[in-house]
């Protein structure tokens, strides 16, 4: 019997295939050339992370219109109000906005988060009921949203706003008559960023500004930019943006500031309270320790506790608002594992295995509309199908949260099922990975036939069953820290540009439970003496140490205590044929 550490079934394993590496001969270490080469790396200037090496901010369509808004509103002295989104990527993006205006001389700078239940995404006609009238000339900017805001556009004119869009999500058929539109997604734009987070189209907008400020007048007093990139680190990684040059610049930049210890005090104090150390953080830090405690004011409460943790300047406070966002996080794991214990129940309840279906969806009226994208995450990860979970929402509908798998757009999904049966989504919108929708209460069983059909004209076996991509076997003298070390210094590493991954046969020397979930490990390669530790994590059993296991895995640096070692992380292991 073999089985995969993430529940999913055993899966054929396929070493990368390899850019030619003729130009990265500069690099000393062969592996890291493998791993390079195998990302596509074929030169060593797709490895330089220097600010000089971004496209410039001029190839963005409309960036002088909105530059121009906001020099307008800034002279006059006018309302700027930043319009952000209840996730990591909005709040690091209304934090940059906001701080990065004032500083260039904005007098009245407020912002607004929508909350999740109250007001739903973006900028919409019940936001502007919550934010009232503007005056002549005052300015609604938007960031990470804006660009499906068709109604709210129209109802922010009518209160008096101008609205400057800054967003970087797909487009629909028809553009919001906004009087800017900065997005690099959008028709006509030649700007070569269109995997930008909205921290990062938030930033090039702000440096475009200052750019302009600047050339008007060389002796006034402007930020250096430099100073938000650990914010724009934040976001960017939190948002699983695909990290092609333009984005690993910016994330290398940011953690090279959080690593040299110039972070904000918001970020600042939220590593602490996640437990990391500053000087050493990655991708994976921020991923699954940081992230998380920021998304979760989103989810369960009000976001504006973590935008005022990102703006807060004195770290004490900043500390205090981190533990809140913490307290929150742990408050959402709960929930989250109720629920998912939930979704579990209802598909194993299923007349068909879940494997049989296409798409899957699940609805409980008792679930939490914040974190039902968390539930549908986990449901693809452990059935790798297409999910859609929903949850009650405000004013009788269902809010829901769509998750797809590699190659399956999901955002095309939802537009066929709409196409085919109008009317049945009352709202959707997204990216080819993730999407949100809405539902009236007693459509889900309707819904969900529809989303199957729809998903099944479109899946695929390789879709289904994908070949596991590794990055070949490490020698025996290679499961050693300073490989480990070198592994972790040589990203940034996250979608698209993923972490290295590798794969081998060992044996079991010793193994326990530890957490009640997880699973540690002692091994060593199958013809080899040296001894590793590994974790499996969610693997709730012992394994069969009488036989030789294939293991796929990360060599990670674990630091515990004053003891820094190597370990692996194992993703996936089956029994060796």
């Amino acid at each position: 019997m073999t089985a995969d550490a993430d529940g999913v079934r055993p899966r054929r394993i396929v070493e990368r295939a390899l850019a030619p590496t003729d130009g990265l001969g500069a690099i000393a270490s062969p592996l890291l050339r493998r791993i390079y080469a195998g990302r596509g790396v074929e030169h060593l200037d797709q490895l330089d992370y220097r600010l000089g090496t971004l496209p410039h901010f001029r190839d963005l369509k409309d960036i002088d219109a909105a530059t121009g808004l906001l020099v307008t509103a800034i002279e006059t002295g006018r309302r700027i109000l930043v319009l952000g989104d209840f996730d990591a990527d909005g709040a690091t993006s209304t934090a940059l906005v906001c701080d990065a205006l004032t500083a260039m001389g904005a007098a009245q700078v407020d912002y607004f988060i929508p909350h999740r239940a109250r007001h739903g995404y973006g900028l919409s006609p019940r936001v502007i009921d919550a934010v009232g009238a503007g005056q002549a000339g005052d300015l609604i900017v938007t960031v990470d949203n804006g660009i499906a805001s068709v109604a709210g556009v129209e109802a922010a004119h009518v209160a008096g706003w101008q609205v400057l869009v800054c967003d970087h999500h797909l487009p629909g058929e028809q553009l919001p008559a906004a009087e800017a539109i900065v997005n690099p997604n959008q028709p006509g734009c030649g700007f070569a960023g269109e995997s930008l987070a909205g921290v990062g189209v938030a930033f090039y907008l702000m440096a475009a500004l200052r750019a302009r400020l600047a050339a008007a007048d060389p002796d006034r007093l402007l930020p250096k930019l430099d100073g938000y990139l650990d914010l724009v680190a934040l976001g960017t990684v939190a948002d699983v943006v695909r990290l092609d040059h333009l984005n690993r610049t910016l994330v290398s930049q940011g953690l090279r500031r959080i690593r040299q210890g110039r972070a904000r005090p918001g970020i600042a104090a939220l590593i602490e309270v996640a437990g990391r150390e500053a000087g050493r953080l990655d991708t994976a830090d921020i991923g699954f320790a940081l992230a998380p405690r920021l998304n979760a004011a989103g989810r369960l409460e009000d976001m504006r506790i973590g935008v005022a943790c990102l703006r807060h300047p004195d770290i004490e406070q900043a500390r205090v608002l981190a533990g809140e966002l913490a307290a929150i996080n742990r408050r959402r794991q709960v929930v989250q594992q109720r629920m998912q214990g939930d979704a579990e129940s209802a598909l194993a309840a299923l007349d068909e295995r879940p494997g049989e279906r296409s798409g899957l969806t699940v609805f409980r009226a008792d679930w939490h509309e914040g974190v039902v994208g968390l539930i549908a995450a986990r449901l693809r990860e452990h059935h790798h199908r297409p999910v859609v979970a929903f949850a009650p929402g405000e004013h009788g509908h269902l809010k829901g949260s769509a998750r797809s798998i590699p190659g399956l757009h999901i955002r095309d999904v939802l537009a066929a099922v709409d196409a085919g049966r109008p009317g049945l989504i009352l709202q959707f919108g997204g990216h080819a990975q993730a999407a949100g929708l809405s539902l009236a209460p007693d459509a889900v069983e309707e819904f969900g036939a529809c989303f199957d059909a729809a998903v099944a004209a479109r899946i695929t076996p390789d879709m289904i069953t994908p070949d596991l991509i590794t990055d070949g076997q490490l020698q025996e003298q290679e499961l050693c820290l300073d490989v480990a070390q070198t592994l972790r210094e040589s990203g940034p590493w996250g979608a698209g540009f993923d972490e290295p991954l590798f794969h081998g046969r060992f044996v079991i020397v010793s193994q326990r439970i530890v957490g009640e979930k997880h699973l540690k490990l002692s091994v060593r390669p199958e013809h080899g003496r040296t001894e590793i530790e590994a974790m499996c994590f969610g693997q709730g059993s012992l394994l069969d140490d009488r036989v030789v296991h294939i293991l796929v895995y990360r060599l990670a640096v674990n630091v515990f205590r004053d003891r820094t070692t190597a370990n692996l992380i194992v993703s996936h292991h089956r029994e060796a044929d």
